[in-house]
């Protein structure tokens, strides 16, 4: 496939294996992956990553809630490596809009990933935003506008469309749910799309007979019956 796989997460160990094995193309960290994985020094964390991981982009996100203070920190970790992405939220918590803070960031040559976008307008805003000789990733939540009941293709292609009058502007499919979805964000023309480890892990399952899948459900459900001890007739 022509679509770059990222992995989505914060455990050190799992990213090195990945990487190690060649199995994705590069990575992205979120504060609640941070949370969720046990990180306390955030720059810690970042450094050791990047000590290792060195030919392949990593995003690191910035924390502040407010412009001034995001673009302070855009700036330090900008200088951790060459292959840093900046994850700059499209709105802060308040509904400001962070256009102005990427178009000076990806001016200055700084790689940034605009993150949380999910509206037609948000796409406008920063694909004028980013500058035409940096590379830069637009992240489209598909898996969450999906959450929503509503079908995230249409949105995702016409994104993808908006996206070419800016070559190094790259469009990565977020929030990834189900194996599936790299095939659709492929078909919609993505550049990149972000799967959690425990998705990339179904990637065995790829081209096998839906014939076999349905004999080892089966056998599962047995394996799980007979555990349990349990009886229906007397």
């Amino acid at each position: 496939m022509a679509i770059k796989v990222f992995a989505d997460g914060a455990n050190l160990e799992g990213m090195l294996d990945m990487y190690e094995n060649g199995n994705v193309q590069g990575f992205t960290t979120n504060p609640s992956l941070m949370k969720k994985g046990g990180v306390t020094d955030y720059r810690a964390f970042a450094k050791e990553v990047l000590a290792h991981i060195t030919d392949v982009s990593v995003s690191f996100e910035v924390f502040a809630d407010d412009v001034e203070t995001m673009e302070v920190e855009a700036r330090e970790i900008a200088t951790w490596a060459d292959n840093v992405y900046v994850k700059i939220p499209c709105v802060t918590t308040k509904g400001e809009s962070t256009a102005e803070l990427v178009r000076k960031l990806s001016a200055d040559g700084i790689k940034v990933n605009v993150t949380t976008i999910f509206t037609p307008e948000q796409v406008d805003e920063m694909v004028e935003a980013v500058d035409a000789e940096t590379p830069s990733i637009i992240s489209l939540f598909a898996g969450r506008i999906a959450d929503t009941g509503v079908d995230p293709i249409p949105f995702v292609t016409e994104s993808v469309k908006k996206a070419a009058v800016k070559p190094n502007c790259e469009v990565l499919w977020a929030s990834t749910r189900e194996l599936i979805n790299i095939y659709q964000a492929e078909a919609c023309g993505c550049q990149i799309i972000t799967v959690p480890n425990s998705i990339l892990a179904k990637r065995k399952n790829i081209g096998r007979d839906p014939y076999e899948v349905s004999l080892d459900t089966v056998r599962g459900f047995a394996k799980d019956i007979a555990s349990l001890g349990f009886h229906i007739l007397p």
